[in-house]
């Protein structure tokens, strides 16, 4: 079977279909994504193509690709989903909010790119490995989490992450699961006296120093951990990750022998 001409204008698309093993037929990427080497090496040795940003690639540059599927994530997309749609491409377009539906996102991504059973034994192993967390965490205490996605201004994070928080054995009192990331006031983080504060600013990396948020001038005392913002601000396999990692740092002790 021919391979799938794609065109991933999300990062979280374009790393499913990496750990789907399809990256090889990526011949069309954003300036935001991170393609491994073997992308669009189905198609050949030009590809993959950078097509520009998330929100304003260049769709001209797109049909230049000759594209079998589109593919786009996230609601701040709509508008693009539709617009690529109005050229004739065949867009699949997915707007997880909740880890369950990420999860389920991974196995339609599957089948978005030919490859239907690779998704779902990726939805498969990824509800194995939150099973594992939840095994270990279970019964202990759970620590209140604070999570910031943006710092100026402070922005408690939504989506996925309130349910990445409790599948890691914490609570979170910030953003109900699937609401958008807001604004915070300080005091409101205070009142709530959380015990980890967990920074994942969008588009930093894990290039945040913690003493802009351990130094603010507020009445909270808890460790700061920063941590890479692919781990927890994509809808893609790295969220599980991020899980494992968001354990790991509230229940040490669970995995003093067998990291999660």
């Amino acid at each position: 079977m021919t391979a799938p001409r794609v065109v991933s204008l999300a990062p979280s698309a374009t790393a499913t279909v990496t750990a789907l093993g399809g990256a090889e037929t990526l011949v069309g990427v954003t300036h935001h994504c991170d393609p491994p080497a073997e992308a669009g090496s189905a198609h050949g040795g030009e590809f993959p193509v950078a097509v520009g940003g998330w929100l304003n690639p260049d769709l001209d540059r797109v049909a230049d690709l000759d594209p079998g599927v589109v593919l786009a994530s996230d609601g701040l997309q709509a508008d693009l989903a539709d617009a690529c749609r109005d050229r004739g491409f065949d867009v699949r377009h997915r707007e997880p909010a909740t880890l369950d539906e990420a999860i389920a996102t991974f196995a339609a991504r599957g089948a978005d790119v030919g490859r239907p059973d690779a998704g779902d034994r990726l939805a498969a192993d990824s509800r194995a490995r939150l099973d594992r967390v939840a095994e270990a965490v279970a019964d202990r205490p759970r620590p209140t989490v604070y999570c910031e996605e943006w710092s100026d201004p402070p922005m408690a994070a939504g989506n996925w992450v309130p349910d990445a928080v409790r599948a890691a054995g914490g609570r979170y009192p910030f953003v109900e699961s699937g609401e958008r990331s807001r604004e915070v006031d300080l005091a409101s983080v205070e009142a709530a006296d959380p015990d980890h504060l967990v920074v994942h600013v969008c588009g930093h990396g894990d290039r945040v120093d913690p003493a802009t948020v351990a130094e603010r001038d507020w009445a909270v005392e808890a460790p700061v951990h920063v941590i890479d913002d692919s781990l927890l601000n994509q809808p893609s396999p790295a969220l599980i990750d991020g899980v494992e990692r968001l354990a790991g740092l509230f229940h040490s002790e669970a995995f003093s022998e067998t990291p999660p």
